[in-house]
């Protein structure tokens, strides 16, 4: 069996399951482009699926996401009898320590907001106040950059202070209750762009261009790195990236959580909603923000002395 043809026909058969594994899908055909169009699933050696696994550049989570994604592709190919056994590894190296996002202080989201001004200039593809309003959406209703650039706006129901956000990262889509304060914001964005960029009573993205398209992720990094040089915000920890917009986002939740902790809130009663706000598939993926900022630690340490306090010590 060709092995790109077997990718393919993986790929179709786990979307029928319902799953859209779009990260999945691009590494196994950037696996069949590196083993060569031509190749049979039976002649790709261990040495090939190392080569790939490797990469060129120096160990990170990467190899264990490709791992992961060819894995499933090779149980596929056996239970078949494409395949009698798998060329992958039999050990795994050491997962690398895992990023950590940075998370924004209130300080320094003030100088990062002031500093959109510092990206005009004539030929641009993000103007100041459309980069203005996507971080504080960002920000302040903790999206991914995906979803904020694919709003329609359709779905953004100001006069509700609604949002829909429709089939992001695992394919879910939901609702979004907007605070009194953003919904102003993005009020005025919308009537602002209206007057200077007319593109009829319903333009397709609500976050567009000057030429009225939807914003292109490229202009918006460059952008959004302009704004954060201005504003000299930068980590000092060696992290291998500099703070990034999706980092808006862990700081909307860290943010929201140690609110919670201040005010007295039973924050892991209240973790599944977040969680369901930010999209999240599963519950762990929003409780990994709690280790996250010195602050919460200290928070979390003194509910459990104020708990610990009550109950009575026997030796």
């Amino acid at each position: 069996m060709n092995l790109q043809h077997l990718i393919e026909q993986f790929i179709a058969f786990r979307q029928t399951l319902g799953h859209r594994g779009a990260t999945n899908a691009g590494i196994l055909r950037a696996f069949s482009r590196t083993i060569g169009t031509p190749a049979m699933v039976s002649d790709v050696s261990i040495a090939q699926v190392n080569a790939f696994l490797r990469g060129t550049g120096p160990l990170t989570s990467a190899w264990h996401v490709r791992y992961n994604a060819l894995r499933g592709f090779y149980r596929y190919a056996i239970t078949r009898g494409y395949v009698a056994i798998s060329p992958l590894p039999t050990t795994t190296p050491k997962r690398p320590p895992a990023f950590v996002a940075y998370i924004y202080s209130r300080e320094e989201l003030h100088r990062l907001l002031a500093a959109t001004e510092a990206i005009r200039h004539p030929i641009r593809r993000v103007e100041p106040l459309t980069l203005r309003a996507i971080l504080l959406l960002l920000y302040g209703a903790g999206l991914r950059v995906s979803e904020a650039r694919n709003l329609a706006s359709a779905d953004v129901d100001l006069a509700s202070s609604v949002a829909t956000i429709r089939e992001s990262k695992f394919g879910k889509s939901r609702l979004l209750p907007l605070a009194p304060q953003l919904v102003q914001t993005l009020r005025e964005y919308a009537a602002w762009r209206q007057t200077n960029h007319p593109v009829g009573d319903s333009p397709s993205y609500f976050f567009t261009g000057p030429d009225g398209k939807r914003l292109s992720r490229a202009g918006l990094d460059v952008a959004f790195r302009k704004a954060r040089a201005q504003a000299g915000i930068r980590r000092e920890d060696g992290a291998r990236y500099q703070p990034r917009m999706h980092d808006l986002r862990h700081s909307f939740a860290v943010h929201r959580m140690l609110q919670w902790y201040r005010q007295g809130a039973n924050v892991q009663n209240l973790l599944p909603h977040l969680s369901v706000y930010l999209g999240h598939r599963r519950l762990c993926h929003t409780q990994v923000y709690l280790s996250m900022i010195p602050e919460l630690l200290e928070q979390a340490g003194g509910r459990f002395a104020t708990y610990a306090l009550q109950e009575e010590c026997y030796e």
